[in-house]
């Protein structure tokens, strides 16, 4: 799915991957996993969120942030970076990388910035924020034991001003306090159900930060992450945002 949006070509690729590019400049979020750019992963819902239908490899990132170990993928990483690029990672994930089968970050052939769960830099004239992402232990988004998909301290979003206009990803965590006060143009928020903030959940925080559009992602890439779009849409339009999705 591509937009248009403020000065920005913006592509949803499938699960949790993001594309923003201006005139000069390419940022990606969380690339690849579960085959969403090699073109074998099919969506739980026929005709939404289809991954590219040949292997994506563009190459031309300048940019790459990865919120958390589950969403490092040194494959996609590769597929999308350009070789002068800069990875942008939090800094927990090589603390967990040896529980996944994964090399650490250091191995990448890439300049590496890792950030902590709030922080701030410029990387290539492109300011980014991260922002705590976490399940709430009391909340509903927790394991069978209680203990949280996300606990505190293992990701992060990314708001990134690609050219001056600011597009935020969540990162896979509830509705936390500080999200409520971002000045957000493009709100990109995860709301399949289980792991993440819900739709509800969402459409209540679009509805706060009144971004102007919010392009919703992360949902029916598996039966656990059903969600009912539409239903979303409408939520987030009664509160005046507009809102798009990737819906055929």
């Amino acid at each position: 799915m591509t937009i248009r949006h403020d000065g920005l070509t913006v592509d949803w690729l499938g699960y949790a991957t993001l594309r923003f590019a201006g005139d000069d400049t390419v940022v990606y979020v969380d690339p690849g996993r579960y085959g969403v750019l090699t073109g074998e992963w099919e969506p739980h819902t026929d005709g939404i969120g289809h991954p590219p239908s040949s292997d994506y490899r563009e190459e031309d990132g300048d940019i790459v942030c990865v919120t958390h170990v589950h969403h490092y993928d040194p494959d996609g990483i590769e597929r999308v970076a350009s070789e002068d690029a800069t990875i942008v990672a939090y800094e927990g994930i090589d603390e967990r990388v040896g529980d996944r089968d994964l090399p650490p970050l250091s191995s990448l052939p890439y300049d590496v910035v890792e950030v902590g769960m709030k922080s701030q830099t410029t990387i290539k004239d492109v300011p980014i924020w991260s922002t705590p992402a976490y399940n709430e232990p009391d909340g509903p988004h927790t394991l069978d034991d209680g203990t949280p998909y996300h606990p505190e301290g293992f990701g992060c979003g990314f708001m990134v001003a690609v050219e001056g206009t600011r597009a935020f990803y969540p990162g896979d965590s509830d509705v936390l306090p500080g999200h409520r006060t971002l000045e957000v143009s493009l709100l990109c928020p995860p709301i399949g159900p289980r792991a993440t903030m819900d739709r509800h959940e969402a459409a209540s925080l679009a509805a706060t930060i009144d971004p102007d559009l919010v392009l919703p992602v992360h949902y029916n890439t598996f039966s656990n992450l059903e969600a009912d779009s539409r239903e979303f849409a409408a939520d987030v339009a009664e509160a005046g945002v507009p809102v798009v999705l990737d819906e055929q």
